[in-house]
């Protein structure tokens, strides 16, 4: 007898969508073919639980499984007439006849409809469920500058991928010709995992840079992380934390990056550094809030 979804995945009918994906995930790590080289069975458990997991992760389809409307691969059951035994069990008098009560002229228009062509929503919905969906994470510079790889999906289906420069988070990219068979789609949703230090906004990059406190009062020339690789900057002497430089090009396409300072204290300040502030703080005095302090 063929298991239903929720056997496979081992969760029962009434299961929330959290149990669902959280059965499935566990299952999943467990039977992927990347972490079982060579076995078969794997390979096979993995596409059951994928087509499961497709199934009753869709709330249209889960719906339609739990009446009994379509079987596991997606799939409608046919639909048969009324069995003669129906009748020949009534009434003498009823026998062979169906109940008026029952039956509706409008029986007969759908009748009709299905010969003029009402099978093209049957044949959108049998495309439908040769769709496949998947969600793929991929590095922050591969997302801004683009790339191609060869991925193995969780269904274990082999897909080459071109993402496009300067794709965005969440953005989807659609595989024709790449679904169940060669007549559904493959939905790619793509998730860029963040950068150490870079940030995206538009096609801009922003970089925040620690200096330390010497090199914001004398200048210094320092390597910066971009897209593109390191690039030398120049911090100019007297910078305070919030200064903003620009290098021109080192965005995303047309973009620019901004590199935003901020000055780095010592863990520790020692006697020779405090003496040596005391003694300039004594000769060089100012205040940066003092158009502040005349609004208070």
């Amino acid at each position: 007898m063929t298991k239903s979804p929720y056997e496979i995945l081992g969760v029962k009918q009434d299961a929330s969508d959290a149990e669902i994906k959280l059965a499935y995930r566990n299952l999943a790590k467990k039977y992927h073919p990347d972490l079982n080289p060579g076995k078969t069975e794997a390979v096979e458990k993995f596409k059951e639980l994928n087509a499961a997991n497709d199934l009753i992760c869709d709330k249209e389809k889960r719906a339609a499984f739990d009446r009994g409307e379509i079987d596991m691969e997606g799939k409608r059951h046919s639909q048969q007439g009324p069995n003669y035994r129906d009748y020949a069990d009534t009434s003498q008098g009823q026998r062979y006849q169906a109940d008026a009560s029952s039956f509706d002229m409008s029986d007969f228009e759908s009748l009709f409809r299905g010969f003029r062509g009402g099978g093209a929503s049957t044949d959108s919905g049998r495309k439908a469920s040769m769709d496949r969906h998947y969600s793929i994470d991929i590095d922050f510079i591969e997302a801004v500058l683009g790339a191609k790889k060869r991925i193995t999906m969780p269904d274990a289906k082999t897909l080459d991928i071109q993402f496009p420069a300067g794709i965005d988070d969440g953005q989807k990219l659609r595989l024709k010709g790449q679904g169940a068979d060669s007549s559904g789609d493959a939905y790619v949703e793509v998730k860029v995992r963040p950068h150490v230090y870079l940030t995206r906004r538009g096609e801009d990059i922003h970089i925040e840079l620690p200096v330390t406190f010497a090199e914001s009062i004398l200048g210094a020339k320092v390597k910066v992380p971009t897209i593109h690789g390191p690039v030398e900057v120049t911090i100019p002497k007297g910078a305070s934390s919030g200064t903003v430089l620009r290098l021109k090009g080192k965005g995303v396409r047309s973009g620019d990056a901004y590199i935003k300072i901020k000055i780095d204290m010592p863990a520790e300040i020692d006697a020779e550094l405090e003496s040596a502030i005391k003694k300039w703080a004594e000769a060089h005095t100012y205040n940066p809030r003092a158009e502040m302090e005349k609004m208070a």
